[in-house]
């Protein structure tokens, strides 16, 4: 039988242990699986008929049922760990792993009680990665509202007088940090948060590609729109880049735009549960290389006309923005249910930058495709 294991902290920031349980809550929350189905979840009194109710666990517990002959201590972090010290006891258990999340204070207490923790750093990370039916829906909501949100800055976009060549919107220079604002704010009316902000970056500016974006906004410049956003509802995360210019690209710019969209288009034909990552990543790679861009990141002396690729093929998702795997040339076997970024992108510090990205998610037979917006550069 496989030792014994533990998930802890609470479930609203750890997101192991809500994928565990299955709601949210703002306290700490231990959960045990001691094998054979014998699975237990300690919570606070009041979350006890919520817990019920989700009926992750087959035992229910709080702190105050599983006190130690001392009594619990006053803080409750502390009593939340005497409690999973006393249950540990209770059924004779002296060896658990943990994940790399686990507190140091559960280690502490349960050491001190003579229970060995492990260190297992693959506990619950597969798992997350085979996303089943209800995550991909949460998944295909979260990426719906990201999309319907580009599709408002594009609109913007596509609505703004111009005013020697600056975008206006509403009397006043459309600027990478209103629109920023603009998107954060149609998300949050629809239940979505961004954590970490998101990207809208023009011009050159886009030649770095994690950059949030700054200044006016023109025409004939590219512009990088990054969406990230979190569901409130279910904590899944949506994720999708488009570039967009308005007006006359310049040729650079459509020459760097149509090979984005063809490695994007590469990646996802190999991008398949039983397959690798780096064969993905891959994939990517063959377009560049064809072309002759630069793989890596620019060297100090390179002229700013340099084209160049200088990150991997995309990320796993799910509970966090980015999960594992990490698609480059290290990463292994693509898992049924992998939820997946797809978002090669060629970046020039004379022109700006280019990335295209999709969301999806790995069948054996090929992958499901989350993403419905256009491609182009202008949608028209």
């Amino acid at each position: 039988m496989a030792t014994p294991f533990i998930l802890a902290g609470y479930p609203d920031r750890f997101p192991g242990v809500y994928h565990r349980i299955r709601f949210l809550c703002g306290d700490m929350t231990v959960f045990l699986d001691l094998g054979g189905g014998n699975t237990h979840l300690i919570v606070r009194n009041i979350e006890l008929p919520r817990a019920r109710q989700a009926g992750r666990a087959r035992h229910i517990w709080c702190p105050e049922d599983l006190a130690p002959a001392g009594g619990l201590a006053s803080d409750r972090d502390t009593s939340f760990a005497q409690a999973a010290a006393e249950l540990l006891s209770r059924e004779g258990v002296t060896e658990i792993r943990g994940d790399y999340l686990l507190p140091l204070l559960l280690v502490d207490v349960l050491g001190k009680r003579g229970i060995e923790v492990q260190f297992d750093p693959d506990l619950g990370r597969v798992d997350r990665r085979m996303k089943d039916d209800w995550e991909v829906q949460q998944l295909r909501e979260a990426q719906q509202h990201t999309e319907a949100a580009i599709r408002h800055a594009y609109d913007t976009i596509a609505r703004a007088n111009v005013v020697d060549g600056v975008l206006q919107h509403d009397g006043a220079a459309l600027t990478a940090e209103r629109l920023r604002s603009m998107i954060i704010i149609f998300l949050l009316q629809r239940g979505l948060s961004n954590p970490n902000d998101c990207i809208v970056a023009p011009g050159r500016i886009g030649a770095d590609c994690h950059h949030r974006g700054e200044g006016v906004l023109r025409l004939n410049e590219p512009i990088i729109i990054d969406v990230f956003p979190m569901s409130g509802k279910s904590r899944y995360w949506g994720d999708c880049t488009r570039t967009i210019c308005r007006g006359a690209p310049h040729p650079t710019l459509s020459m760097m735009h149509g090979h984005v969209v063809e490695a994007k288009l590469r990646a996802i034909d190999a991008c398949r549960a039983g397959r690798t990552g780096a064969a993905v990543h891959q994939a990517v790679l063959d377009v560049f290389t064809r072309e002759q861009y630069h793989i890596g990141m620019p060297p100090d002396d390179a002229p700013d006309d340099l084209i160049f690729y200088p990150h991997g093929t995309g990320h796993g998702i799910g509970l966090e923005c980015h999960e594992p795997p990490i698609l480059d040339l290290l990463c292994g076997e693509l898992v049924d249910g992998d939820a997946l970024t797809i978002e090669p992108g060629l970046y020039c510090k004379a022109v700006g930058g280019v990335r295209v990205e999709d969301m999806v998610i790995a069948r054996p037979d090929g992958c499901e495709n989350l993403n419905e917006l256009p491609e182009g550069l202008w949608w028209g």
